[in-house]
């Protein structure tokens, strides 16, 4: 994966552009602005997305189970599904919702493959970190419970100085052209930009909203 901007191109069932060929289109059009790589859900997306795009791809399978918090590639059956697919990276929750066992257990079995950990506190991605994760992102800051009041700057800078070994990636919110330069110039590996790109109804939000 090269230093750059990554798109997310998702869209769950629920929302309007939910389609295995519109994600794989809307991969073409990252491609075309500029993109070195994809972040998709689901094989059937990242099937598509191969398709239309030779670009790395961080996939994840994302799933609810009971009684399990964790629904970004939370078990060993989506993290097998994805390495059968073939995907560059793995990114799965990484975060004290799920055990540390699973995650140690996923970087020991699978030495040759390259794993991302989606995180929401400072101490969870030095967790991630000292386990051997390759790549550790601010996905989740302010998704779970412990991370509702944390500024998602202060935690990329720390995680940045003090990462050993991972490469860190700016993920989660990071909605305009300045701030995915800034945490650039912080010295993000990567960043990780999603709704302000692919999802048209909460854009189209942004403009409708300023209007009122």
């Amino acid at each position: 994966m090269e230093k750059g901007l990554i798109v997310s191109c998702q869209a769950l069932e629920n929302e309007p552009l939910h389609s295995s060929f519109i994600m794989g289109k809307m991969a073409l059009a990252a491609y075309e602005g500029g993109a070195v790589g994809i972040r998709a859900n689901s094989i059937e997306d990242i099937k598509e997305i191969k398709k239309n795009v030779n670009l790395p791809i961080i996939g994840i399978i994302k799933k609810d189970y009971e009684n399990i918090i964790p629904y970004i590639t939370p078990t060993m059956k989506e993290v097998e599904q994805l390495i059968e697919e073939g995907v560059d990276i793995i990114a799965v929750d990484a975060t004290i919702n799920q055990d540390e066992n699973f995650l140690k257990e996923i970087i020991e079995k699978y030495k040759n493959q390259k794993f991302m950990a989606d995180i929401s506190t400072y101490e969870e991605g030095i967790r991630a970190d000292k386990i051997g994760f390759q790549y550790v992102g601010t996905t989740l800051i302010g998704y779970t419970e412990q991370s509702k009041k944390i500024e998602k700057f202060e935690v990329l800078e720390k995680l940045i100085k003090d990462c050993k070994k991972a490469k860190v990636i700016a993920e989660g919110n990071f909605n305009t052209p300045e701030q995915a330069k800034r945490a650039i110039d912080m010295g993000a590996y990567s960043v990780v930009v999603g709704s302000a790109i692919t999802r048209p109804q909460l854009i189209t939000k942004t403009f409708a909203d300023a209007l009122k």
